[in-house]
């Protein structure tokens, strides 16, 4: 694996000299991690725990007319037994989908919905306890597909308490510009179907949380992405201050978005400890992190795009259709993701967007490493894809006539800065050779694009507080940064860390760091939609700037010159060791400490309904090529090599940089060839890491990593996102380069061999030579929303 970095100019740095932003350092928590000291949620074991087993549903979609515990309650070593009437307040992640319980006594919606829990002396008490808990349930009629949600119930919806028709959740309909007018005038028309199934997160370490109920104080530890918005449904179900509560994010062994909800057992063991006055624990198993789920929606796409003769866009149309499972989760922003970004990646004059979420009985889909976008870009690059073998124009040129230009706004109110598109398409096609490449059967490449945000403009509960803050503390030379950032595995406490040590003339590891606690940490709101280098990096460098300002003072003052000749380096100030500027200071302000925080600009999107996904104070670039091998006899794929370019802005740390692009282009890998979170009657297929396949380092192929940099105006140093967007141009390259290889299109994700075969045989019969979905279904769509854009088309900031 390679990774090469093309610099920027270096008169555009706003920060100077920087001795090690950008530098490969190694992690800041990489000795614990490495040696087995770090303590992760299972990890967690306090004197006198209680062990907690749920009693889920085994039916899809089921009343439940009684639950009996007596036969649990009884035995010995149970400590308590709950069941949904001990919990009956709604909650959810959006103000929109409060509309799950953390035990259901009305209705279970899913197989794996949890109906009763037990608290027990040890996990085989309980599991007994929950054997003997007896349910009678009322079986409902179960909706397994999309099409299906879309009828009219001939039962009764899953909910009753949403205002779409049947099993409708979210609907929208949004344009921008005149799309009738912009394909009337079109030289050529395409329009393309295409499917993207849903796939789960699989991170290695399972969902596990501990509670302690002392005093009148809760305390909760738990591999949680969001503690902050856990904080806030913890005193909504129980019904207690905010002040007794205190979140605590332990060391998380993977996020990807699939513990950015509240969930059940969270609520569960705070419940329990509440109850017991003991601590109380609870670890899934595998299997019930498979229906916990909240992982990639399966999404059906029609979209229909007019072009020029030259292939420039001056239309298009785009519909999504999502299976949001069984609650509402994240639903209302993905839906929206679905249509909001195609925007930023191409100059689109003319955009119309319909969108439906409907529910079905299977697991709650949610945010899952690129929340709703993923999706749409594989069905936007083939479908530009075709249309440039249709029109006999080169697939990379017919996107260079069409890409968004730095420090524009988009035809849907998007604000770009920064914009390294066409840096990331000239560096991956002339490392890959790509225009150049040798045409032979069997053997393909695949190029395509993408962008993402750095961090979402918007919070989940509207107010006009920080979206991110920081405490930096300096006690005796010591130096503390508190911050509600939580490090999910892909590095965010070393870039808080370093740009911390950059602004002090320390080094990374000299910095200690307090975050993703609601008890000592101020407020973060998490770490999804790529936002913590970008927001809590920029609040760590406010902070790290105003102590920087006092330790330099008073160094000037000790030294008799301007603070605008002190140096800060190598762990002095000016000519005073670190430790003794910083008792001088002490001794003239008392405690040291400064804060710093982040709101995004208030200008980033519209005000339009819907308006509040989209925006971001930045965006980044992708590029990839693949190439790979298939055989025509069986459709199986070999993976030879991956170029990806990304524009990072700047990297903090470019080791770190090149392991997130890296993990991007595997997990991408992953849903482009072979992961599904496929279900049959109501049922998950494979909710074991035995049986859902996902890549091994045997079908891993090498990875040239290139970092392009184009220093964003506002990024801290620069600095944009990596956590996300390396992943959405991977599989639509992926199914490009089968195309390349075999002259077959499968327009559906996974692209299987079995679906190769068959888009082989319909090419043998003389027909398209294609896979996939045939037709997209009638939608209720609501009356379109006309959304007055700056002029229809992007004008310069």
């Amino acid at each position: 694996m390679t990774t090469t970095t093309t610099q920027p100019d270096p008169g555009l740095s706003p920060d100077g000299d920087l001795r090690i932003v950008g530098k490969p350092l190694p992690r800041v928590d990489a000795v614990g991690k490495l040696t087995g000291a770090t303590a992760y949620a299972d990890d967690i074991e306090l004197p006198g725990t209680l062990f907690v087993k749920f009693l889920r549903s085994p039916h899809p979609h089921a009343r439940v007319l009684s639950v009996d515990t007596s036969g649990a309650t009884s035995m010995s070593g149970v400590a308590a037994v709950i069941t949904g009437s001990d919990l009956p307040t709604k909650y959810g992640i959006m103000p929109t989908t409060q509309d799950e319980r953390a035990l259901e006594n009305e209705k279970v919606r899913f197989v794996g919905d949890p109906v009763a829990a037990v608290a027990a002396v040890d996990e085989e008490t309980a599991l007994a306890a929950c054997r003997a808990i007896h349910v009678e349930y009322q079986r409902l009629e179960a909706i397994e597909s999309i099409e299906q949600a879309l009828l009219s119930p001939t039962d009764e919806p899953i909910h009753d308490d949403y205002a779409g028709p049947g099993n409708i959740h979210r609907l929208a309909a949004l344009e921008f510009g005149d799309v009738d007018e912009g394909f009337a005038k079109s030289d050529h028309l395409r329009e393309d179907v295409f499917f993207f199934e849903g796939n789960t997160h699989l991170a290695m370490e399972q969902h596990s949380s501990t509670a302690t109920y002392v005093g009148d104080q809760l305390t909760l530890w738990s591999s949680t992405q969001t503690p902050h918005y856990v904080h806030r449904a913890l005193s909504k179900v129980l019904d207690l201050p905010m002040s007794h509560i205190r979140v605590v994010a332990a060391t998380i062994g993977g996020g990807f978005g699939g513990k950015c909800d509240p969930f059940s057992h969270e609520m569960v063991v705070c419940k329990l400890a509440m109850l017991t006055g003991r601590p109380v624990k609870c670890t899934l198993t595998r299997e019930e992190v498979f229906y916990a789920h909240r992982g990639r929606h399966p999404v059906l796409m029609w979209v229909r795009t007019g072009v020029a003769r030259d292939g420039k866009i001056l239309a298009m149309h785009f519909r999504t259709a999502l299976d949001g499972g069984a609650y509402g989760s994240y639903g209302p922003a993905s839906t929206l993701y679905t249509g909001a970004l195609q925007t930023t990646t191409y100059n689109i004059p003319a955009y119309r967007f319909e969108g439906v979420r409907v529910f079905t009985n299977k697991a709650p889909c949610g945010p899952k490493r690129g929340h709703g976008t993923p999706q749409p870009r594989f069905a936007l690059e083939l479908h530009l894809d075709k249309i440039a073998q249709e029109i006999g124009l080169d697939p990379v040129e017919l996107r260079r006539r069409n890409y968004v230009k730095p420090h524009t706004r988009t035809v849907n109110q998007l604000r770009i800065t920064s914009c390294g598109i066409e840096e990331v398409t000239d560096r991956v096609v002339q490392a890959s050779g790509f225009a150049d490449r040798i045409r032979r059967p069997g053997h393909g490449m695949g190029f395509a694009v993408s962008s993402y945000m750095c961090g979402a403009g918007l919070p989940i509960y509207w107010n006009k507080m920080p979206h991110s803050e920081c405490v930096l503390q300096v006690s005796r030379g010591g130096v503390t940064l508190f911050c509600g950032a939580t490090d999910i595995g892909q590095g965010s406490d070393s870039v808080l860390a370093t740009v911390a040590a950059e602004e002090l003339g320390l080094w990374p590891t000299d910095i200690r760091l307090v975050t993703g606690d609601t008890g000592f940490a101020p407020v973060d709101l998490g770490s999804y939609s790529s936002r913590v280098t970008f927001m809590a990096g920029n609040a760590a460098l406010m902070a790290a700037r105003k102590m920087r300002g006092i330790l330099v003072g008073v160094a000037a003052e000790q030294m008799g010159c301007s603070p605008s000749v002190v140096e800060v380096c190598d762990g002095k100030i000016g000519e005073l060791a670190f430790e003794d500027a910083a008792v001088l200071a002490q001794e003239r302000f008392g405690v040291l400490s400064t804060h710093g925080t982040y709101t995004p600009p208030s200008d980033l999107g519209g005000s339009f309904r819907g308006a509040g996904v989209g925006p971001s104070p930045a965006y980044s670039y992708s590029a990839a090529v693949v190439d790979l091998d298939v055989d025509p006899r069986s459709g199986e794929i070999h993976l030879n090599k991956v170029w990806l370019a990304h524009d990072i802005g700047r990297s903090i740390n470019s080791l770190a940089v090149k392991g997130q692009v890296e993990g991007g282009v595997y997990m991408g890998l992953g849903e482009a060839l072979m992961e599904a979170q496929a279900y049959r009657h109501g049922l998950h297929r494979q909710p074991s890491m035995l049986d859902y396949k996902s890549p091994t380092f045997l079908e891993m192929p090498d990875v040239e990593t290139i970092l392009v940099e184009t220093l964003d105006p506002e990024g801290p140093y620069g600095a944009k996102e990596v956590g996300q967007g390396p992943l959405l141009p991977v599989i639509p390259a992926v199914a490009s380069a089968v195309h390349d290889a075999l002259g077959v299109w499968v327009d559906e994700v996974p692209v299987t061999p079995d679906k190769i075969m068959r888009a082989l045989d319909d090419l043998a019969k003389g027909r398209e030579g294609r896979f996939g979905p045939k037709h997209f279904p009638d939608v209720p769509y609501p009356t379109m929303h006309k959304v007055a854009s700056p002029d229809a088309a992007p004008t310069t900031l």
